[in-house]
This record gives C-alpha cells, sequence and structure tokens, in this order.
C-alpha cells in the first residue's frame, strides 16, 4: 500500500512537551509517518458509482446536528466495537470490529474488504494535536488490514474551512473511490462532501454531524452516542460534587454537533440549584486545541472566583493547560473528560492532582468510518450499525480507583487506543 501525507504539520502539539509527575504505585494499564504527495493534474478518473442509500447501512439521525448525536434507533454494535479496559500484562491493543470481523474471509481478510481495488483517503478538519494523529493512525492500521486498498491518503486542514473543503474538492478531482472524513466545521462542509460523493465516491463522514441525508449527500455518517457519554460525565460529577458548586463545560468548535449534544445532556442531568454549569453557553469553546484550552481556562479562572469543577471534550488540552492553576494559585477541582495518558498522570500528583472520571477518547471509531468505506467501494461486506458505543474507562473515585498511568509511554499517549504501544508511538512521531 502506497501511505501519502497531504498536509500533515510536523508541529508537535503543546501536549506532546508537557512533563508531568505521577505518584509511585499509580495504575499501569498497557493498553504513522507519512511522506508528502502533490495532488495529480488531469482530467479525474471516473470513480465506480455509490452505493445507493438501500445499500448502505442506516445512518442515525444525521439531519440535525443537535441530535445525530444520540442515535438512539440505530441498532447496537457488537461487543466487540466496545474497548475493553486491558490487563496491566497485555500487550496487544483491544479488538476491533473489524478484527471481530477478519476471520469471515478465508486467508484472514476481514468481510469488509471487497475485491476492488481502491484508493482511500482520510481528511480531518484539523490534524494538529495528538488526538487526531492517534485517530489518523488508527484509520491507517485499519486500511492495511485490505489489500484492496492499494492507495492511501491523508490530508489535514489546519484548522481552515477553506482549505478543508479544498482537500475534499481535490480529492475528488483526481477520482479517490473512497473518502473518510471528519468534518470539523459541521455543516458549513456538507457541499464538499455532498459534491464529492455526486462524483462517484463514497464518502463517509464521522464524529461530527454534518447534516445532509445518506443517499443523496454521502453514503453514511458514522456516529456515537454523545449524550450517553455526557451523561456519565455528569452522574460522576453529581458524585464527585456532594455538595454541588460550579463547572464549566469546555467543548470544540463554535456549532460542533459533538459539543453541542453534551452540553444538552449534562443539562439535562445536572440541577442548575445543586451543581450549575457556568461560563459560554453552549460551551467553551476551544477548538480541541491546546493552546486556546489554556487560554480559556486561564480566562475563566480570571473571571470565576469559584470553580469546582469541569467537564471536557479533550483531557490532553486539559492536562497542558494545568499551569494555568497553578499561576493563578486555583485548585484544579474535579474533571470528567476523555482519556489521555497526561491527564491520568498528571491527576496522580501528590501535589496538584485531582479527581477524574473518563470516558474512552474513541480514536479506534475512526476504523469503523474505514470499514464502511472500504466495504462500499470494494464490495465489501459493511458492518452491521454505523454507530459506535462508548464506555467508561477511568473512576479514581472508585473502589477500588481505576487510573491508567503508563508512564512508559509518551504524556500524549491515550491508553484506550486500539493501536500496540510501538504503532501508536510511531502515530505520535516518537
Amino acid at each position: 500500500m502506497v501511505f501519502q501525507d497531504n498536509g500533515r504539520r510536523q508541529r508537535r502539539s503543546r501536549v506532546c512537551r508537557l512533563a508531568v509527575a505521577a505518584a509511585s504505585g499509580v495504575v499501569v494499564v498497557v493498553a504513522s509517518a507519512c511522506g508528502t504527495t502533490t495532488p495529480a493534474t488531469g482530467a479525474p478518473t471516473t470513480a465506480a458509482p455509490p452505493p445507493t442509500a438501500a445499500s448502505a447501512a442506516k445512518p442515525t439521525t444525521a439531519a440535525a446536528p443537535t441530535t445525530a448525536a444520540a442515535a438512539t434507533t440505530a441498532p447496537a454494535p457488537t461487543a466487540a466495537a466496545k474497548p475493553t479496559a486491558a490487563a496491566p500484562t497485555a500487550a496487544a491493543p483491544a479488538p476491533t470490529v473489524a478484527a471481530a470481523a477478519a476471520v469471515a474471509k478465508p486467508g484472514g481478510m476481514p468481510a469488509w474488504c471487497g475485491p476492488k481495488q481502491i484508493t482511500l483517503s482520510v481528511s480531518d478538519g484539523f490534524g494538529g494535536n495528538n488526538w487526531r494523529r492517534i485517530t489518523s493512525g488508527e484509520a491507517k492500521a485499519e486500511a492495511s488490514l485490505c489489500p484492496s486498498v492499494t492507495n492511501y491518503v491523508y490530508t489535514d486542514g489546519q484548522g481552515d474551512v477553506q482549505k478543508s473543503i479544498s482537500d475534499l474538492n481535490g480529492l475528488a478531482a483526481q477520482g479517490v473511490q473512497a473518502m473518510v472524513v471528519f468534518p470539523d466545521a459541521g455543516p458549513a462542509m456538507l457541499p464538499a462532501i455532498r459534491a464529492a460523493y455526486q462524483a462517484g465516491s463514497v464518502v463517509v463522514p464521522y464524529r461530527v454531524d454534518p447534516g445532509g441525508k445518506a443517499g443523496t449527500d454521502f453514503n453514511t455518517y458514522i456516529s456515537t452516542d454523545f449524550c450517553a457519554d455526557a451523561k456519565l460525565m455528569a452522574n460522576w460529577l453529581v458524585k464527585a460534587l456532594p455538595n454541588g458548586g460550579n463547572v464549566v463545560y469546555l467543548g470544540g468548535p463554535a456549532g460542533n454537533s459533538q459539543s453541542t449534544t453534551r452540553s444538552q445532556c449534562l443539562h439535562q442531568v445536572l440541577d442548575p440549584t445543586n451543581i450549575k454549569l457556568i461560563g459560554q453557553q453552549p460551551f467553551e469553546v476551544t477548538n480541541w486545541d491546546p493552546a486556546v484550552t489554556q487560554q480559556v481556562i486561564t480566562a475563566d479562572l480570571a473571571k470565576f472566583p469559584q470553580i469546582d469543577g469541569w467537564a471536557t471534550d479533550f483531557g490532553a488540552a486539559f492536562a497542558s493547560s494545568l499551569p494555568a492553576f497553578q499561576q493563578a494559585n486555583r485548585k484544579v477541582g474535579v474533571v470528567a473528560a476523555e482519556d489521555s495518558n497526561a491527564f491520568a498522570c498528571a491527576s496522580q500528583d501528590p501535589a496538584n492532582g485531582f479527581p477524574i472520571m473518563t470516558v474512552t477518547s474513541q480514536n479506534w471509531m475512526s476504523r469503523t468510518a474505514v470499514d464502511f468505506a472500504v466495504a462500499f467501494a470494494t464490495g465489501g461486506t459493511p458492518p452491521a450499525s454505523p454507530v459506535v458505543q462508548n464506555e467508561q474507562f477511568e473512576d479514581s473515585l472508585a473502589n477500588p480507583p481505576k487510573v491508567v498511568c503508563d508512564k512508559s509511554m509518551p504524556s500524549d499517549a491515550i491508553m484506550s487506543s486500539h493501536l500496540s504501544k510501538e504503532e501508536q508511538r510511531a502515530a505520535l512521531g516518537e
């Protein structure tokens, strides 16, 4: 397989440089780099017509960005789609949907891998943090399981909506047969997604809802239940703050469906007479960028004299922002987040530690998007459901506590990832 990387920035996020101290005896659980290509010129290759809506797995309510993530009517994924907590001595990554299907064909080839040879692209709206590097590493590892994927192209929109749109337009013009898209800008990306789909490419957006309709604008949308995540976080905050308090929710880019849905469901659980969500509503905008996250936290600490807890989409970015608390001479409080090694280890610092709860960061969700896109483009069998369920990963207040800090791994590693240690280090550029 040929690997191409268009627009991947070489800078490392501030998360990579975070130095954290951890108490002795902390639980340690053992849970790609690409070259550069020049876009092709000339007439685009005619791609095979995309599958019809009837042949695609039914998407969740994709047309409504604020509710699509809930996915209450879609069938639940198999148990293999969920990550499992790794045993302290386990070196192999947790099983994935694709791994569960790998025995479906002779020779161990996954069922979603059909016979037709294709080029697969994976496009991020923003690829400049550790979460994205690991997530794109998961996608690359999944694609490598299918020999029919003869060329793999990665593009990074670098947080620029126009560049993200241009990336998709360029891929479609080159005749790329299968496109996996993380549409950070939500509905702003829909025209480019629709144009690629109508030009003949298989297009599978995931995690952030672009709006639109399967069979008209794209093949299927890979969703997760962000409301369930938020309710897990909210119920833990109730447990962690028995006397109530003020909580700030740190989301991603303005208007994104993930943070919007989580905010709605945090509000559903948290009683404002007991635990009040303060700060910008529906969420503090951080763009899932560690530098912006620290700016937002610094501003909130200056604005609000009492902050008892935090909920955040991005635990690693929160960990990189901890110096803001020391500079303000403030306690961190309790924090519910998505997992990261830096976040877990920082929580165990003997002097400045704090209670945590995490759900998995779901980097492995990109594998499901790859499975669907490759299945539709190569003639394989797609997974049973486009809905990827999440689960709780850590709880420092549980009995016994569970905190997954692995000092043998980089601070920007994510221990719920399905990549092996070696694969994760490679994805992070270590």
